[in-house]
């Protein structure tokens, strides 16, 4: 049986996501100057990967 073409990950290196783990955002926050270290890491603000 063959697999289906949605299911490939041929495609799928080197997309852009547009939703980043928690870490990627802290570290944005980090680099923008919105998160200092004592914050806490549950209930981040919205942050847009960077381009």
């Amino acid at each position: 049986m063959s697999q289906h073409r949605s299911l490939r990950a041929v495609g799928t290196m080197g997309a852009k996501r547009n939703v980043l783990k928690r870490f990627e955002r802290v570290a944005l926050l980090k680099k923008r100057g919105a998160w200092k270290a004592g914050d806490r890491v549950t209930g981040l603000r919205k942050t847009k990967p960077e381009a």
